[in-house]
């Protein structure tokens, strides 16, 4: 019966994530930083009022002065598909010169090997 139980969670967590992962490329967050921005708007837009309106529904109250009283979001000089593209042709880049620094290396052991044995 635990084995079962565990069996039932583990399929309810995998559902969840596949979820997730759905929502997120449906919402076109998966997708290239355009698409992104444009989910980021929407949800700014619709976040607070359907946070209101959860609230309101089971009762709490949220003051709308705290919630226009927040900092504004920092803006960060940071693009993260141009930091992508360069570790992308980073790992490229040692990939193309690894047979031929394989080799190098391979000749330098040889020789070392070479020096210990005369």
């Amino acid at each position: 019966t635990v084995a079962a139980f565990d069996s039932f969670r583990f399929v309810i967590k995998g559902t969840l994530a596949g979820a997730a992962v759905y929502m997120a490329y449906d919402q076109g967050l998966l997708g290239s930083g355009t698409q992104g921005a444009e989910a980021l708007k929407k949800a700014q837009a619709v976040l607070p009022p359907a946070i209101q309106e959860w609230t309101s529904y089971i009762g709490w109250e949220v003051r709308t002065v705290q919630m226009n009283t927040l900092p504004p979001t920092p803006k960060f000089d940071f693009s993260p598909s141009d930091s992508w593209n360069k570790g992308v042709q980073t790992v490229m880049s040692a990939l193309s010169v690894a047979p031929t620094r394989a080799c190098e290396y391979t000749v330098e052991g040889w020789k070392y090997v070479k020096d210990l044995v005369r």
